[in-house]
């Protein structure tokens, strides 16, 4: 065996599993070298999950950046000779219409993210799956790129380190554990295993269930769960003999009883003759500590396969054999049976990206299988770019607060997440019930007298509406206000949101921000940091007290952040962001800074000492000069739009900013927690209505065609896409200038985000539809989704009934030849055709009742 080197550029440990070695091919694309790879057993791995996986594929999700990860590793697999497009199956009982609307709803975000699934009948079901009884069935769903990784992905894993190690530019060390990673001043030093130290600049994390041991070692929080997973084996199965396949049916998925089905192919195949029955318990999943799992010669079969008995899935098993009569005829093979070994994590995403305690620590954690090669293009071209092709929000480790990674948090978040990997179906606004109130404003109890209907966002408790207001402002705004009958489209909503936006729109209301990440940056670097982090000019001549709506870019020029930025003094300024992107947007500033030089910048997070009450309407101005010592600081001209001033209110010190994001003028008030109580309650005596964050994240949004980070802003997409370009290019460099001037060269751009209306919203039934979610956007000739030059299909990215107007409202980003001022188009909800207009290209308000706004 060849020596452990004493130094090299990138240590990747878990080498052995798909994960890592799918990390190390594409590294080694993107031109790295000088890598190390460390693996605790053999390689590929004989203990880890790849090498118990069911090595499926399947391109069904409501998440466009799986999407893109499950069809490029279907692809990368394909390429190499290793996959079977077999297809695959979805289906809903005869009693589970929530199933059924779950798979058409499947249907949509495909159409939406570019899969080919389709509904299919009962009767084709059978003719495809014959192992079925298609009368306990009401439908299902066809996935024709649905295939299995042959012969196994651990073989695709040992010949991906095989052939990167040919290449020179990979050292593969097996039964080589990695002991520590060493971390000096917050940085990767080296790693420490049993056969002596590397000293490396780079680490990545690819150890799937042992990963979080590792990572405290560093002092780095790794937020996942081994969950087991029983895999049942029964056979032999005779009907497999003689056809000579890896697979011989499609893959079959009954997730009303979170069970799947497979055959695992002629008995002269790897594992053939056998029928798989894999499970996930619904009710009781059962979490296993990393620290627990065994050591290899202490297992039976393996650390990562545990034992299991029938007893544990006897009833789910009785249900599986309802639809497919064989798993009753066949004997089950119980020295062959197991409960697998995988990861689950707080929101199901995979963790992947920088780790924000330790610079150049990487993850690449809770990975499919289905998904590993795209995971690893998508790490290695993040560490060689800065942010990968496809925004990584949804699986970037930053996403996750603090508070998020604690023991506690990660256990709960994950039993809870484990319960839904197959079912029930889950709804896009669907809360978690684990983990709550572990951040709330200090006006929670006035909240909760209120009877706030809260949901949480970044561990923030969020009153979506107040039951208090129902009495007298549904009454008031009853017939504004439609009823919503079906219950999808109602759940998770409460009608007296809208009633308070009409009510704050008619008088004034105050909306609790206190979610809001809030970030005071000073130092003698602050100013330039700020200057090339932004699009927009923050520095030079920009007065004190003066807030700049404004951007960051990724090298490329998309669209990594957006926030506001105020200037506090000369070296002085508060950057304020949403509470679901402002950790992200943290390690943004952080990690710029550092690469880019900007030593002499201190930066102080203020959101868990600062509260923000959003007053708004149009007697918002009336409302708080009563309160105020001098009524005439808050005129139009003594207090103008986007300024930023301190004021006192009946004796408490505010921090007031002109600013509106909801289109009422009016101010976001910032203060000390310890005053929260006594300003809500002075501004609940002079007659402020309590208006839940419904008004503010989303139907008052939409009426002001305002666009949220993550969903209309993403780095696929520009500024000048987005209709957020600014009037000038300032002179001063910033990050993605240059792409920036690229884009702004174009005569036109590939794709514009629009402002649409639903023309018609009633269904084949005659019931008034409010859609909920992500949804293909058609063109109506044709019936097909449309598609810009770049490849990017369009689909609503927001969409929200706008009481004021009386309409649903979507944004959308369209093909330039689509991105005209009345141009209709269709929106598909769960297979109906809906008809859109185009009202807006770019950015501009379909209701706009601040009319002092002056755009800076």
């Amino acid at each position: 065996m060849a020596q452990l080197p004493k130094r090299a550029k990138v240590v990747i440990i878990g080498q052995g599993g798909i994960v890592g070695s799918s990390v190390a091919h594409h590294l080694i694309e993107q031109g790295w070298d000088d890598i190390v790879g460390l693996e605790k057993s053999a390689i590929p791995t004989d203990i880890g999950s790849t090498s118990h996986a069911s090595d499926f594929c399947f391109t069904t999700s409501h998440d466009k950046f799986n999407i893109y990860t499950t069809k490029y590793s279907q692809a990368f697999y394909e390429q190499r000779g290793n996959y079977v497009r077999c297809g695959g199956m979805e289906v809903a009982r005869l009693d589970d219409d929530e199933r059924m609307d779950e798979l058409r709803r499947k249907v949509g975000s495909g159409k939406a993210f570019g899969t080919n699934v389709s509904m299919i009948s009962p009767s084709e079901a059978k003719e495809r799956f014959p192992l079925l009884d298609e009368s306990k069935i009401q439908g299902a769903m066809w996935d024709p790129d649905a295939g299995l990784v042959v012969p196994r992905s651990q073989k695709v894993a040992g010949d991906l380190v095989e052939e990167a190690v040919a290449t020179g530019k990979l050292k593969a060390f097996a039964y080589t554990p990695a002991t520590r990673i060493d971390v000096q001043d917050g940085q990767v030093r080296g790693v420490e295993t049993d056969k002596g130290y590397i000293e490396t600049e780079y680490v990545v994390l690819c150890m799937g269930i042992w990963g979080p041991l590792l990572a405290y070692t560093a002092n780095a929080a790794l937020p996942l769960m081994p969950l087991e997973h029983p895999l049942l084996f029964f056979g032999p199965c005779e009907a497999l003999n003689g056809t000579g396949k890896q697979i011989v049916y499609p893959l079959f998925r009954d997730q009303g009883n979170s069970a799947y089905v497979r055959d695992t192919g002629d008995p002269t195949t790897t594992e053939g003759g056998r029928i798989e029955w894999g499970y996930y318990e619904p009710d009781n999943p059962r979490l296993v500590y990393p620290g627990a799992i065994a050591e290899p010669e202490e297992a039976r079969m393996s650390p990562s396969m545990r034992d299991l008995t029938l007893d544990q899935v006897m009833e789910a098993y009785e249900k599986a054999i309802e639809l497919t009569p064989i798993l009753g005829e066949l004997g089950w093979e119980e020295k062959h049976s197991f409960n697998g070994l995988l990861s689950v994590t707080p929101d199901g995403g995979s963790l992947m990206g920088e780790s924000p305690e330790v610079r150049n620590l990487w993850f690449c954690e809770a990975v499919w299988v289905k998904d590993g090669p795209g995971a690893g293009k998508v790490l290695a071209d993040w560490m060689t770019h800065g942010t990968p092709e496809m925004d990584p929000h949804s699986v970037d480790i930053a996403r996750h607060y603090p508070v998020q990674k604690t023991p506690a948090y990660v256990y709960g978040r994950c039993y809870e997440t484990a319960k839904k990997i197959y079912t029930p179906a889950v709804h896009p606004r669907e809360p978690f019930e684990t983990g709550r109130r572990m951040r709330t404003s200090p006006f929670y109890l006035r909240e909760v007298e209120l009877g706030g209907y809260f949901m949480e966002v970044a561990g923030w408790e969020r009153a979506h509406g107040y039951a208090a207001n129902e009495a007298t402002l549904l009454s008031k705004f009853r017939d504004r206000i439609p009823v919503r009958e079906n219950e999808w489209d109602a759940r998770h909503f409460w009608d007296v949101s809208n009633a308070e936006q009409l009510e704050m729109s008619e008088s004034v209301g105050m909306v609790n921000l206190s979610h809001f990440a809030i970030f005071d940056i000073s130092g003698a670097d602050a100013e330039g940091l700020l200057e090339f982090l932004s699009v927009a000019k923050v520095g030079g001549s920009t007065p004190h007290g003066k807030g700049v709506y404004s951007h960051f870019l990724d090298a490329r020029g998309g669209v990594h952040s957006d926030l506001t930025i105020i200037r506090m003094a000369d070296d002085a300024y508060r950057v304020v962001c949403g509470g679901d992107t402002g950790h992200r947007d943290y390690c943004w500033i952080t990690r710029m800074a550092r690469q880019h030089g900007y030593h002499n910048v201190h930066i102080e997070d203020r959101t868990d000492t600062l509260a923000t009450l959003g007053l708004w309407g149009p007697k918002a101005r009336e409302t708080l000069a009563r309160l105020v010592s001098n009524p005439d600081q808050l005129s139009h001209e003594s207090f103008p739009f986007a300024t930023a001033r301190e004021i006192e209110v009946q004796g408490v010190p505010i921090w007031a900013f002109r600013i509106s994001y909801v289109g009422e003028q009016g101010w976001e008030l910032y203060f000390p927690f310890s005053y929260g109580l006594r300003v809500w309650d002075l501004l609940y005596d002079a007659g402020v209505t309590p208006v839940g964050i419904e008004t503010y994240a989303n139907s008052r949004r939409l009426e002001k065609s305002l666009r949220l980070q993550n969903a209309d802003l993403e780095v696929e997409y520009n500024l000048y896409e987005a209709g957020l370009e600014r009037p000038r290019v300032k002179e001063a460099n910033f990050h993605g200038k240059e792409a920036y001037l690229q884009q702004r060269a174009r005569p036109r751009q590939a794709a514009y985000l629009c402002t649409m209306t639903m023309l018609e919203h009633r269904d084949a039934a005659g019931v008034l539809r409010y859609p909920v979610g992500q949804w293909p956007i058609l063109d109506p000739a044709t019936g097909e989704v449309l598609v810009d030059s770049h490849g990017r299909r369009s689909y609503n990215t927001s969409l929200a009934w706008g009481p004021s107007l009386g309409k649903n409202i979507l944004l959308g980003y369209l093909p330039e030849a689509y991105a005209h001022e009345g141009q209709e188009l269709v929106l598909e909800y769960f297979q109906e055709h809906y008809p859109i207009r185009v009202e807006a290209v770019g950015y501009r308000a379909l209701l706009d009742p601040d009319n002092e706004r002056v755009m800076s």
